[in-house]
């Protein structure tokens, strides 16, 4: 695998990582809010599917 793909995919782990620790403080600043608890859950519901996907990209091409 070309360096320049293993950076390409380096950046868009980096990217889902930064979209689950967004939506974790946003699920901690809920409090008292429920639809806001309640579609962070299913945003993060979404990023996990987006974590396990590139994961068995990862595996299949070895990083």
């Amino acid at each position: 695998m070309e360096l320049k793909e293993m950076e390409r995919l380096g950046k868009i782990d980096d990217q889902i990582q930064r979209l689950k620790r967004a939506a974790l403080e946003l699920r901690d600043m809920s409090e008292g809010l429920p639809a806001l608890d309640c579609n962070t859950r299913r945003i993060l519901a979404g990023i996990k599917m987006l974590e396990i996907n590139f994961c068995d990209i990862k595996g299949i091409i070895g990083i």
